[in-house]
């Protein structure tokens, strides 16, 4: 690992943030703290910032939109941190952009892990040889640009929604379990509810299936899902 990346603390109650700077600078990382939304996102937009560690329920500037105006230029790491456990904002901050979730209070070394992981795949590089344009029938993904389409019209996706029907059309014909799909879109270390995964297959099937009267996404009782080409 690179001991010089540098992580973007954002989080306006200082034991915490003080507690994150000492245990993240043991562990070899530059740290920065933002105590407001607006510092915070001022500082992620700096290119030098690895990873973001940013709160939900934030004085200035909530976390969601900083969030999302740091998505709209930058693809950093990002990972929320909130005293809620209510599955709408795990969703609300997934959709918005945010990598991955952790509810206060939580075990700093789970917190270690999920950053190790977020730094690893953002620095592993695709394989080119790999095709940049998924197909099923009339609907198309488009990996490098983030866009789906069904006969030629285009399909508004969240970044989780792409990621999760992505990850199923490179599977097509494969039954994947809810495990194996968070695994492979939320990342072996995320240990929320699997529940996330029918959550997001509902958004997929209303905006797909439902809207073009077509039938790509079928449940597997007992297992999990596939999609059939």
């Amino acid at each position: 690992m690179d001991d010089k990346r540098k992580i973007l603390i954002v989080e306006d109650e200082h034991k915490i943030a003080r507690f994150l700077e000492l245990e993240l600078k043991y562990e070899g990382y530059e740290v920065d703290i933002a105590n407001n939304g607006r510092d915070g996102l001022e500082k992620g937009k700096n290119d030098d910032i690895s990873l973001i560690i940013l709160d939900l329920m934030l004085p200035g500037l909530s976390g969601i939109e900083v969030c999302r105006r740091i998505r709209q230029t930058s693809g950093v790491p990002i990972i929320m941190l909130t005293a809620k456990d209510d599955i709408s904002d795990k969703v609300t901050g997934l959709d918005i952009g945010a990598d991955d979730y952790m509810t206060k209070p939580f075990a700093v070394e789970e917190l270690l892990a999920r950053i190790r992981v977020l730094l690893k795949r953002k620095y592993v590089p695709k394989n080119k040889e790999e095709s940049t344009i998924l197909t099923i029938g009339k609907l198309k993904l488009y990996k490098n640009n983030y866009k789906v389409e069904y006969d030629n019209e285009n399909i508004e996706l969240t970044k989780k929604e792409f990621e999760l029907l992505e990850i199923m059309m490179i599977n097509k014909n494969i039954v994947m379990s809810r495990e194996k799909i968070l695994d492979k879109v939320w990342g072996y270390d995320y240990f929320g509810d699997t529940n996330i995964i029918d959550v997001y297959i509902r958004y997929l099937r209303s905006k797909i299936d439902q809207k073009y009267n077509v039938g790509f996404i079928e449940t597997v009782r007992g297992v999990g899902y596939i999609i059939r080409d």
